[in-house]
């Protein structure tokens, strides 16, 4: 191993923090997309050696015990299928994550709140199907009032989104820091242009 990169590893912590494990379901997918299903570079040692992973890439770095010595795993695929959720949960994250982190009514990206379609005040649920991401500006200009008395149109209407969906608008939002050898598997299943 490297002497300075040893030095910097021991010396720096939140050098432990940079080299997460992308971690791939059985089907050698993704666990999600977004977030990105990552584990810190411990875990996806530990998981190794509780044989509950196979490493498919790794960094150059290494790290050791008094026994064993290793490099990171960057990639490791879980040997054991997990069941995709049948159901999204309910989340303000989820929400946003459906409606692409965009206001539902003029378009706007940044900051998000919610809003309910029909207001609460008037019956409204707080559903997949009556909630929506709104900016600021619009959620003020709607307030209580109804579409057409606030003068507003939805993009598109609400619907409770399915896992599937909700995966393939995550894939839309690549992570800010990935590592060269996630590539191959983060977009291995999207269907290639004609």
């Amino acid at each position: 191993m490297d002497g300075s990169f040893r030095s910097s590893f021991v010396h720096e912590p939140q050098a432990l923090r940079r080299h997460p494990a992308l971690v791939l379901n059985a089907d050698f997918r993704p666990l999600s997309y977004y977030p990105l299903s990552l584990w810190p570079w411990q875990e996806a040692v530990k998981a190794v050696f509780l044989d509950r992973v196979q490493i498919l890439a790794e960094y150059e770095e290494v790290v050791h015990s008094p026994t064993v010595e290793m490099r990171i795993p960057s990639v490791v695929v879980l040997k054991e299928y997990v069941k995709p959720q049948k159901r999204v949960a309910f989340t303000r994250f989820n929400l946003f994550l459906r409606d692409e982190f965009t206001c539902q009514y003029c378009g706007r990206k940044g900051e998000l709140t919610f809003d309910h379609v029909v207001p609460r005040c008037r019956g409204g649920q707080t559903t997949w199907e009556n909630v929506v991401a709104a900016c600021a500006p619009c959620n003020l200009r709607k307030g209580s009032k109804s579409l057409a008395e606030a003068g507003l149109e939805l993009a598109r209407p609400p619907v409770e989104p399915h896992p599937e969906k909700l995966r393939d608008i995550g894939r839309k939002f690549p992570p800010n820091h990935y590592h060269e050898s996630w590539l191959d598997f983060l977009y291995w299943d999207a269907e290639l242009d004609a």
